[in-house]
């Protein structure tokens, strides 16, 4: 070979790299322009609405700044709020890599929380090690919300039941149950004005990291994060599960076991909403009660969609919508909206985020396969 050809050879393989160095940065930069994108166009639109009811938009922002992130406290605050949603977020991210929308994390969330409670209570006394108990607590939690979500995985699978529709009956169901253990059987007699379980004894309740407000369910959601990041991205279950979610049927045609990754995948999802309502019991209200159904587990549908199914986005964005969340009350007294306002954005940025899902590919800076070769 001449010197002249290997030179353009050279130079051929170096412009390949090149290519598909630039074509990785524009996919991923697309992944991250067009979320963001959305969620300054839902607030834009909430703005329109705060204008509309007579409301200042850059008073309420700098209200929701200074409630969840202008000092020590609010950030705190904000980080005690994150814990719920990261684990309700997974709820749905894992399921969606998959293709499948189950948005019923809260049912899952509920009973986890319930059955750490039952546990907590059947512990009292026996003088498990408080670690111990905790952990017996947690997997108890998760394996009440692996089989409830497991069951939707099951029921797509077998019997061809819409997970949507199935998930969000299903959270309705848990939380009618959640109810009646609280109120009947599981009901702490002491609890006269909010109906509750028996509160957990203190070397079962999960502290703060040292220094902070904020309990070591922080570090958790982090942790599972990260291992479901790892699970997705670096195995070979995990590529099975996106090969099978960018074409399910033509991964059951090339064998790979869909039924399996549909039902373990919900499992999985479920086993992490659980595993937050045993961190809400456990760490944050010391027993089981109506307050567990807050909604985390439909606000994890946003966080899902926000960071793009991405178990390690899914941290930055739940600590986002914390802080809006902790927000929440700051702005009801000082600009006398209701309770309700936080929602209002929350749904707006859901919308934009939906809507923003028909520009994925069509812009040209972004779609390599878009790009005119050079001459």
């Amino acid at each position: 070979m001449s010197e002249a050809t290997s030179e353009t050879a050279f130079e051929a393989v170096g412009g390949q790299h090149s290519g598909s160095a630039r074509a990785w940065i524009a996919r991923r930069a697309e992944g991250v322009v067009l979320p963001l994108a959305a969620l300054f166009a839902g607030m834009a639109a909430f703005s329109i609405f705060l204008l509309v009811i007579g409301k200042s938009p850059p008073e309420l922002f700098e209200l929701m700044w200074r409630g969840g992130f202008s000092s020590w406290f609010s950030i705190q605050n904000t980080l005690s709020r994150t814990t719920p949603l990261l684990l309700a977020g997974l709820c749905v991210a894992l399921p969606a890599r998959l293709g499948l929308a189950v948005i019923g994390g809260e049912g899952a969330i509920v009973l986890g929380g319930v059955a750490t409670a039952a546990i907590g209570e059947a512990l009292g006394g026996s003088g498990l090690p408080g670690p111990l108990g905790i952990g017996v607590m947690a997997i108890a939690g998760m394996a009440v919300g692996a089989l409830w979500i497991g069951g939707v995985g099951a029921l797509r699978h077998y019997r061809a039941v819409n997970e949507t529709i199935s998930s969000l009956l299903l959270a309705y169901i848990a939380i009618a149950i959640m109810n009646h253990l609280v109120e009947g059987p599981l009901r702490d007699p002491a609890s006269l004005n909010k109906p509750s379980t028996q509160p957990l004894e203190a070397a079962y309740r999960i502290g703060s990291i040292p220094g902070t407000d904020v309990h070591w369910g922080l570090a958790v959601g982090v942790v599972a994060c990260i291992l479901c990041w790892v699970l997705i991205e670096k195995t070979s279950w995990g590529f099975a599960a996106r090969i099978a979610g960018g074409n399910m049927r033509a991964a059951q045609i090339q064998g790979l076991p869909v039924g399996s990754l549909i039902v373990g995948f919900c499992a999985i999802a479920g086993a992490c909403a659980g595993l937050g309502g045993t961190l809400e019991v456990a760490a944050v209200h010391g027993a089981a009660n109506a307050s567990l159904a807050a909604g985390y587990g439909y606000t994890g549908i946003l966080v899902a969609f926000l960071a793009r199914q991405n178990p390690l986005a899914i941290i930055p964005v739940a600590i986002l919508l914390g802080g809006i969340d902790a927000s929440g009350g700051l702005i009801q007294r000082r600009m006398h909206l209701p309770d309700a306002t936080v929602l209002v954005l929350q749904g707006m940025i859901f919308i934009a985020i939906l809507f923003s899902d028909t520009f994925y590919g069509r812009f040209k800076a972004f779609n390599p396969e878009l790009w005119t070769e050079k001459a």
